[in-house]
């Protein structure tokens, strides 16, 4: 079958926008959350309705909103009304919809995923709802890949601004979401259990939809609804294992962290709060969704959700590119589409430009593929944010290589410099789509045409 080239981009774009469709989260609710006469179902669990006083509902995230949104749906009027229905969620700023009994907190600019003294306030708000319930309460909890910087309360002795710079010393040095996890729940007074431990309600029940592969609940937002042992041993190695120990706001940390594992209980944790955790859809949901649009528009995909961490935007595009050219050269699957979340090592600061991991990864794919006829390539975050830029990611096709071969710009140089969203800016290859109200990790889409058939 002939594919022009700008029919290759334009599939991809349609297959990668429809895995994005498939996470939306008011697909995802009514298959979680249902009300069947007097009994409330929340996943596989059943709640007599007549027995609970209040539903409370707290959340953070980047889909926090339009999950926020669903959920009400789901519960409909005469619960919303019978059950007081009421709650704080934080979300990024541009993301905001109208919610009917939920108040949705601006706690941070969009594009900007680092805490803010609004996220700080929120969270004060959130523990103070969870606190004044009673054990005829049901407390339902949303939370969303964005989480951890929208929910900041930390210990005592550190400052939020000291937070901060220690997370962005911990990202500059490569250090992935199970790394940074480590140590920002050990710094919290929510993450790793914390919203759990201070929430007084008789049932706890987190929706989540996550951005962490393989769904570990512990590092999904943090794991702030998940009960666990403290572990700050673990969180001092991780300093001393990417080298930003001797950083100031390391070192205040490790401080802290020193003193709080020796106050650490030997025990496992117990809470009166029955407390369970449902994860109701994940990165391999938008992979699944993208491959029924391929295959609605003729192609034979092959699809990959990795399930654990995938080594550096470089590694993965190397990768991708070889199986590419695999499918460009012989017979078999014509789209690829694949699933994760690389890292990016950043250059110092002062030769640093600008970019995010989906376009590192797509201009490193570019620099490894010297022809790209019958090749196209969509990479992007699902939450429509990569990096602290206003693009989702990248796209790359034969069109995008000519015109950069055309203006002279040489990708290793972009690359070493963390510079991708400059180049692409520059080629017209950025992807835009502003927030998209849900975040399941990273989304890559390359439609491919036969050698000798791509019209080209």
């Amino acid at each position: 079958m002939k594919r022009q080239a700008a029919k290759l981009r334009d599939d991809a774009l349609r297959i990668w926008h429809a895995g994005v469709a498939a996470v939306q989260p008011s697909t995802l609710i009514p298959d979680y959350v249902a009300v069947e006469g007097r009994t409330l179902l929340l996943g596989n669990q059943e709640f007599d309705l007549g027995s609970i006083n209040n539903i409370a509902v707290v959340g953070a995230g980047k889909a926090g909103a339009s999950l926020a949104v669903a959920l009400e749906k789901a519960l409909g009027d005469q619960v919303l009304h019978e059950k007081n229905v009421a709650g704080w969620v934080n979300i990024p700023d541009e993301t905001l919809l109208p919610a009917k009994s939920i108040h949705l907190h601006q706690a941070r600019p969009t594009g900007v995923n680092e805490p803010r003294e609004a996220g700080a306030f929120g969270t004060e708000r959130i523990l103070e709802i969870v606190a004044d319930l009673g054990p005829d309460d049901l407390c339902i909890c949303l939370l969303t890949g964005g989480g951890s910087a929208l929910l900041p309360a930390p210990i005592q002795g550190l400052s939020l601004a000291e937070k901060c710079e220690l997370i962005r010393e911990i990202s500059a040095s490569g250090g992935n979401i199970h790394q940074l996890n480590a140590v920002r729940r050990e710094l919290s007074r929510v993450k790793g259990g914390g919203l759990a431990r201070a929430c007084r309600a008789g049932q706890l029940v987190t929706l989540i939809l996550s951005d962490v592969l393989g769904d570990d609940l512990e590092t999904i937002a943090s794991g702030p609804t998940v009960l666990r042992k403290s572990t700050p041993d673990l969180a001092i190695q991780v300093l001393h294992d990417l080298g930003v120990q001797d950083q100031p706001a390391a070192q205040k940390a490790i401080l802290l962290l020193e003193k709080k594992e020796k106050l650490a209980p030997s025990s496992d944790v117990t809470h009166q709060c029955s407390v369970s955790n449902i994860v109701i859809g994940n990165n391999a949901t938008a992979v699944d969704g993208a491959g029924c649009e391929a295959e609605r528009l003729g192609y034979s995909h092959a699809m990959i959700s990795a399930s654990e961490s995938e080594g550096s935007a470089e590694q993965v595009a190397a990768h991708v590119a070889t199986m590419a050219l695999s499918m460009r050269g012989q017979e078999g699957p014509d789209c690829l589409i694949s699933g994760g979340e690389p890292t990016v090592k950043l250059c110092p600061s002062s030769e640093r430009g600008l970019g995010g991991r989906n376009q590192q990864l797509a201009l490193a794919m570019l620099d490894a593929i010297a022809d790209w006829r019958g090749l196209s390539l969509v990479a992007g975050g699902t939450d429509g944010e990569d990096g602290p830029t206003d693009a989702a990611g990248a796209i790359v096709d034969e069109e995008i290589a000519e015109r950069a071969n055309k203006l002279g710009l040489e990708p290793a140089e972009f690359l070493r410099r963390n510079d991708a969203y400059h180049f692409f800016e520059a080629v017209g290859g950025l992807l835009k789509t502003g927030p998209t109200q849900t975040n399941v990790c990273d989304l890559r889409v390359v439609t491919v045409a036969r050698q000798g058939t791509s019209g080209c």
